[in-house]
């Protein structure tokens, strides 16, 4: 009974195969240069099968996705790659400039000078000499020389006195190397006592000259 109906289905499959290609045979005859056999629509025919006929004008060049499957592959998915990821660059923070920084130094100027008098005495050429020495290990910006009296004499010539007195100290600055355009010198006179003008010791106080000093260390 099996082998009937083997029998059965390989009759219907020949019947099939024949008509087939009697319908090639008239398709081949109104298109003849075509690269597979295809019905009155012009649709590619196939076999019971699904295969696809070929023609003789058939060349690789001419092969279809579904009917030579081998031969023609469909276009690979383009996969975008990611660029690298790139970490920000961070400039690095700006290093402020030190700031200046000011130091003041009072000299007592019967230490520098003899009573009523601007010309330097030896022990106050030695202090300006290690002060001079100082200066030239910083960054210097400007050097402030005052003079100070005490209040015994007039308003003018104590003015007077105390402008010369600080013009001594920076014509010896400027001998020991430190630029002229840096040193100041300004008089006071007896307008700016810091202590008692009633008394000696008071009187012997305000008798001053005070230095400044503006500049920054060097760093190593």
């Amino acid at each position: 009974m099996k082998n009937l109906v083997k029998l059965v289905i390989a009759a219907s499959a020949v019947a099939s195969f024949s008509a087939s290609a009697q319908q090639i045979t008239d398709i081949m005859a109104n298109k003849p240069h075509s690269a597979y056999v295809q019905d009155g629509r012009g649709v590619i025919a196939r076999d019971p099968f699904g295969l696809c006929w070929r023609t003789g004008y058939w060349t690789p060049a001419d092969a279809v996705p579904g009917c030579d499957a081998p031969l023609v592959q469909p276009p690979a998915p383009v996969v975008a790659t990611p660029a690298p990821a790139v970490a920000p660059v961070t400039p690095p923070a700006p290093v402020a400039p030190p700031a200046p920084t000011s130091e003041k130094v009072t000299f007592a100027a019967d230490a520098f000078f003899d009573f009523d008098k601007a010309v330097l005495k030896p022990e106050a050429k030695v202090k300006l000499d290690d002060m001079a020495s100082k200066l030239k290990s910083i960054n210097l910006e400007v050097v402030i020389a005052v003079g100070h009296t005490d209040s015994v004499g007039s308003e003018e010539y104590n003015q007077k006195l105390s402008i010369r007195r600080a013009e001594a100290v920076k014509a010896y600055l400027v001998s020991k190397g430190i630029e002229a355009n840096r040193v100041y010198t300004e008089g006071k006179g007896k307008k700016q006592p810091v202590a008692d003008n009633k008394t000696a010791d008071g009187r012997a106080k305000n008798r001053r000259v005070e230095i400044e000093v503006v500049g920054t260390r060097n760093v190593k």
